[in-house]
């Protein structure tokens, strides 16, 4: 696989708690030289980034986040305040408590005031996959296929584990046909970026592999990329 498809499916990631403008910054130009698919931070940056790249780089930022139990109303505005501060794609954080109560309906009907409020605008799905069980898990993947959103997503990136290639397989049998997968957390190595790709997955959430990338053109001066 050529590094530039796997390029093109990540979402070029900062969501640290103590990330500066600077950093911000140098990670839209990385994203932009780099051809990814977004870039994936707070919701406090998105202006600021929409402002420093224009229509350079799709900007996607988090709702919910990191644990999900914000209320309803609260997600819908954090998402139409994010999308008028130039958010391109909305990732958002199910309520986990709702879905250990069975809270199914309740869970749906969030979706689909979040998908309502991002209009054309791409919404991803976090469930969390390493707090569930599988049980859950296939029920989520019912409950998004459902919902209109567009992608679900494993990880947050701030719970006991990332995505692991068991979710993605599990993922794939049980969503419907328009829902796509985004692997996020713990993809490490180009290798391991692959791997997701070939198993199902659309997106990759993940910092390592522009690391990794601008490590060996700084050791060995390719500029390939």
């Amino acid at each position: 696989m050529e590094i530039s498809e796997i390029l093109s499916k990540v979402d070029h990631t900062l969501l640290s708690q103590t990330a500066t403008e600077q950093e911000i910054k140098e990670l839209c130009d990385d994203a932009v030289k780099f051809g990814v698919a977004s870039v994936c931070i707070a919701p406090s940056y998105v202006k600021f980034a929409k402002d420093y790249v224009g229509d350079k780089m799709k900007i996607c930022t988090v709702i919910g986040f990191p644990n999900g139990y914000n209320t309803t109303e609260c997600k819908v505005y954090e998402t139409k305040n994010a999308l008028k501060n130039g958010a391109d794609e909305i990732d958002t954080v199910i309520n986990i408590g709702f879905l250990k109560d069975k809270r199914y309906g309740d869970i749906l009907n969030e979706l689909k005031e979040i998908k309502k409020a991002c209009g054309d605008k791409i919404l991803k799905v976090i469930i969390e996959t390493c707090l569930l069980s599988d049980e859950e898990k296939i029920k989520m993947c019912e409950i998004v296929s459902l919902s209109g959103a567009d992608f679900i997503k494993t990880s947050t990136g701030f719970s006991t584990a990332g995505a692991t290639k068991e979710d993605i397989i599990l993922f794939s049998k049980h969503i419907a046909p328009h829902v796509k997968i985004k692997a996020a957390g713990g993809i490490s190595s180009i290798s391991d970026a692959e791997d997701f790709i070939k198993l199902g997955a659309s997106r990759l959430g993940t910092s390592r592999i522009v690391k990794i990338l601008k490590k060996e053109i700084s050791e060995n001066g390719n500029t390939s990329y």
